[in-house]
């Protein structure tokens, strides 16, 4: 033989080896349990304690608040934040009302006020009514980060603001 000959049968068995691992993953000897699609497992998945959702879901803290503003941040533990919500909600009810029967007596006695009067009994209508779009916004975005830490703290550095949040340890 020649030298090329040794060389060519070389070839032709590193082609056979070749071959015969690219085709082992293709026809496995044994299957895995979890690839075994004839066996159907009924045991319940338990989940743990830890892992399950607290508290409200951010659309049931927006309808909350949407309706009554404020109740939606105390579902979420904001109660500062719900009471300037309920405080803002009274002062534009309030002042809505007290608008509108000042109209209502300027139109008594034919002012030429009255429609000044109605624009304002307009704008606190308003106001009114974005209260309650706002205290359910801020609602759906609390109940959002309610698992997000609590002990975030923000620091002046020497060349900007410096922010420490804390992180749990993870047994091993």
């Amino acid at each position: 033989m020649r030298g090329g000959g040794w060389r060519a049968g070389a070839r032709a068995g590193g082609m056979a080896i070749a071959m015969a691992v690219g085709l082992l993953p293709a026809f496995p000897r044994a299957r895995l349990s979890a690839q075994d699609t004839t066996r159907v497992d009924t045991t319940p998945i338990v989940v743990p304690a830890d892992s399950m959702y607290r508290g409200v879901r951010p659309m049931g803290a927006f309808w909350r608040s949407f309706l009554l503003p404020g109740w939606g941040q105390a579902v979420t533990g904001r109660h500062m934040t719900g009471a300037a919500f309920v405080t803002w909600e009274g002062v534009t009810g309030m002042m809505t009302l007290k608008a509108q029967q000042e109209a209502n007596y300027f139109k008594k006695i034919h002012s030429g006020n009255l429609d000044l009067k109605r624009q304002e009994v307009q704008d606190w209508l308003v106001l009114w009514i974005f209260n309650h779009l706002f205290s359910g916004m801020e609602a759906y975005v609390s109940a959002h980060l309610q698992d997000f830490p609590p002990d975030l703290k923000l620091q002046a550095m020497p060349n900007g603001i410096g922010v420490t949040v804390p992180l749990p340890r993870i047994p091993r």
